[in-house]
């Protein structure tokens, strides 16, 4: 475990007394502006967190006050843990001035403990920070000693000897338990090593035999990482930067071979690659491309950074060039190999989930789309637009239309079976939206839907299905008509639609279509029906309400057009 604990950025111990002046931030605290930071000359010449910037002018009249700036000391610390990943991917905020690097397995890469510490040490200092940084087997005692102790590797075990001589802050207590401490003569840790558990904890707390167990590795603690670890990861360090496109897209291919063997052995494929550039100055760039679904093609990772760099154009910056790159696969799914059969539907399938790849990659996953059909009866509540990264499984070969069972066992009273397959509405977004967990979902409209979300393959298996009995676009909303019938619950004999008036030649129908009553009491029972005038134009209509039972006036709506 990594203590590191930055100083104020910009000045170091090397520098001039006589010719700059101490530099401090301040900031409001206890109706007082106090000192939160200040540089190594304003810490020898007696002034410390905490005082009072009144006193501290009166040590050193020439102080350099300014302001602090909470915003950007975190996104300066944020930056640094960026930074501080090319040691370890485990790396933990650590309040507002400090990290913490959970190196385990990874000092072996850089020679050994003792070699990563000095790199780290030489590595910030040519940044422009000065920094302190320790070496222990418990966080508490890293934290110590990069703060307390002149060592900078606390040896294993070693975490007892550091704590005797080192004061109760340093056990990272609260500064009301300090001072209950100091209040009865305790001073260092040494003190209370030997000493009886219960009286300590009835008199200050528990958190004061938690921080010291924490400290000597009694009890576990374990550190928060920023991010996540990746499933897989590899990485390449060069002797000698690189910032030429050739160079990062060789550097990108040969590590995404190496991940292909790992996702080989474990069956699986990536369903996300995320490549890793740490700058010598410092700065990282992250980019991630995202697959409709998983694969380790080393030449198909390739090309979606290839995507991915041409989108950002002048964007990425190389500086003085790139000292390490790193390729990770946060997320995986099993990839069992297709059988091609002799029509090629499989490499077809394959050629399809490249071109959504690439495209997401040149314009972003979210933007790539993909139609999902929920579980309704009514058709505007049937399908949804999505990115095409919601289903693991999108192009799963031998899926009918989100896995519906067959036409008839829809709950249809009467009427001719169709298809059973829904299709997208005329706005390219359905009115409701439902919630994937199959409870109610509210629209726009304030109407209540009950739908949950099914996994079909990217496109329906139209040549698959039944002749098509439904408009394959629906209008975004039901539009209302103007119909008459001979008898109420008959098929429409005229209507009225947008002024114009359409006298019907032929029809079938009707499909009936009940309401989800256990999601909304208000709705209707429908009677659909497809309707051609004499001049060979299709429509789709339906009546809502049944006469004489939920409506003595049932309404009339146009729902799409046969193309």
């Amino acid at each position: 475990m990594l203590g590191h604990s930055p100083s104020l950025e910009g000045r170091t111990a090397t520098q001039n007394v006589r010719e700059t002046p101490p530099l401090v931030v301040v900031a409001k605290a206890r109706s007082a502006l106090r000192l939160v930071a200040l540089d190594e000359t304003a810490r020898r010449r007696g002034l410390h967190r905490g005082q009072a910037l009144a006193d501290a002018r009166a040590i050193i009249p020439a102080i350099d006050a300014v302001d602090a700036d909470p915003a950007s000391d975190a996104a300066l610390l944020a930056a640094i843990a960026d930074w501080a990943e090319r040691y370890t991917p485990l790396v933990a905020l650590d309040g507002n001035d400090g990290l913490m690097l959970d190196i385990t397995g990874c000092a072996h890469l850089f020679g050994g403990e003792a070699a990563l510490v000095a790199d780290l040490a030489a590595r910030l200092p040519a940044q422009g920070f000065a920094a302190r940084a320790a070496i222990a087997d418990t966080p508490g005692a890293a934290w110590a000693a990069a703060r307390y102790a002149e060592t900078s590797r606390v040896a294993p075990g070693g975490a007892r000897d550091l704590l005797v001589p080192l004061p109760f802050t340093a056990l990272r207590l609260d500064d009301d338990i300090v001072a209950a401490l100091d209040r009865v003569g305790l001073k260092r840790i040494g003190q209370i090593l030997d000493a009886p558990r219960a009286p300590l904890a009835a008199r200050f707390g528990a958190s004061l035999m938690r921080r010291l167990d924490q400290a000597l590795g009694r009890e576990e603690e374990a550190i928060d990482p920023r991010r996540p670890v990746a499933a897989l990861i590899a990485e390449r360090r060069f002797a000698e930067s690189i910032g030429l496109e050739d160079d990062i897209a060789a550097t990108i291919a040969s590590l995404a071979a190496t991940l292909a063997r790992n996702l080989e052995q474990r069956g699986e494929g990536a369903r996300r690659f995320e490549l890793s550039l740490f700058r010598v100055d410092g700065v990282v760039t992250r980019l991630g491309v995202g697959t409709s679904r998983p694969v380790r093609a080393p030449k198909h990772v390739l090309g979606l950074f290839a995507e991915k760099f041409a989108s950002l154009a002048d964007e990425l910056d190389a500086g003085f060039g790139f000292d390490m790159a790193r390729l990770s696969v946060p997320v995986t799914a099993p990839d069992t190999p297709a059988q091609v059969d002799l029509a090629g539907d499989a490499v077809g399938e394959a050629d399809l989930g490249q071109l959504i790849d690439r495209i997401g990659a040149r314009i972003g996953p979210e933007r790539v789309r993909r139609i999902v059909p929920r579980d309704s009866h009514i058709p505007e509540r049937s399908e949804a637009w999505t990115d095409i990264d919601a289903a693991a499984h999108a192009l799963s070969p031998g899926r009918h239309w989100g896995g519906l069972p067959p036409p008839s066992a829809h709950s249809r009273a009467s009427g001719n079976p169709g298809s059973g397959h829904h299709y997208p509405s005329e706005s390219g977004s359905p009115p409701a939206r439902g919630r994937a967990d199959g409870r109610s979902a509210t629209n726009s409209d304030g109407e209540v839907s009950c739908v949950r979300a099914l996994d079909p393959p990217l496109f329906p298996a139209f040549m698959d299905a039944d002749p098509i009995d439904r408009p394959l676009r629906l209008f975004a909303r039901p539009e209302p008509v103007e119909a008459t019938a001979a008898v109420p619950d008959g098929p429409p004999m005229h209507f009225r639609w947008r002024r114009a008036l359409y006298r019907i030649a032929r029809s079938e129908g009707p499909e009936r279509i009940a309401p989800e009553w256990w999601c909304n009491d208000e709705d209707e029972t429908r009677d659909y029906f497809r309707v051609e005038d004499a001049t060979g134009h299709r429509f789709w209509l339906f009546r809502e309400g049944l006469y004489g039972r939920e409506t003595i006036a049932p309404r009339w709506y146009l729902h799409g057009v046969f193309g």
